[in-house]
């Protein structure tokens, strides 16, 4: 629900430029529930897209998402993004979406995505930045809870502030012609979407998830986590402001 709810509401700020031509051949790798794949699969009814996730029930997920959207432009596969099953040079696009900041090392899947990628086709990525969270009213213990998601993920071999890291991660792995941008979320009273499709059902119910794992790690203790999580909350009342920056980073193989 998260997922769907963080697509929903960001879908024009990410994907306003996600745009391929008719007859194109796209990978999504990393598909999840098809959160993102229903807005990009809409938006291009003539591309063909293959999307892959190495969770079966996630892939489950998607195909039923699919079928109820009478989406029918999406191939899903159950795939492992560092060893795809295509062969050189399949695809025209490749579009990755909040998957490098799960991956130990993102550079061996997009050596990998590259090897699959056609000669002067493009990858997109989308990344978040859990670092580059701010809001009023301040509150140290909402920064305390936000840095242990960000350190639980670290320990788990991820990268919560992976999106200020874009440009040299898609450079560094072959790319050319790198290029990347940055989409700031912004949200207020005036904008009650997004009060409601981010700051509560997205940026603060993913922190609110990780609640048991930080506090068996003992990276916070409960009474400051719990406070962190009313306080971030609270920044969606009339008085409120949360401001947050995803990156979109492009390269052509």
């Amino acid at each position: 629900m998260r997922l769907n709810d963080q697509a929903t509401t960001l879908g024009n700020l990410l994907h306003y430029d996600t745009i391929f031509k008719a007859g194109d051949k796209v990978l999504e790798a990393g598909c999840g529930v098809g959160a993102q794949t229903r807005i990009v699969a809409k938006m291009n009814p003539d591309t063909q897209f293959t999307a892959i996730d190495i969770s079966g029930d996630s892939i489950m997920e998607a195909e039923t998402l699919m079928k109820s959207l009478q989406i029918d432009n999406v191939e899903f596969i159950q795939s492992d993004i560092l060893n795809l099953p295509f062969g050189n040079k399949t695809f025209d696009h490749i579009l990755v979406c909040f998957v490098l900041e799960h991956l130990s090392n993102p550079n061996n899947a997009l050596r990998e995505l590259k090897r699959v990628l056609k000669k002067d086709g493009k990858i997109m990525i989308i990344e978040g930045d859990h670092g580059s969270a701010y809001f009023n009213p301040d509150s140290i213990e909402a920064k305390l809870a936000i840095q242990s998601q960000i350190e639980i993920q670290k320990r788990k071999g991820g990268d919560a502030n992976i999106g200020r890291k874009l440009y040299p991660v898609i450079k560094q792995a072959g790319f050319k012609l790198v290029n990347v941008s940055p989409r700031i979320v912004y949200a207020d009273e005036s904008r009650p979407s997004m009060v409601e499709g981010f700051i509560k059902k997205t940026f603060t119910a993913m922190i609110e998830g990780v609640r048991g794992d930080v506090i068996r790690e003992g990276i916070i203790n409960e009474s400051t986590f719990d406070k962190g999580v009313i306080d971030l909350y609270r920044t969606a009342r009339e008085d409120g402001v949360f401001c947050y920056t995803f990156f979109k980073g492009f390269g052509t193989k």
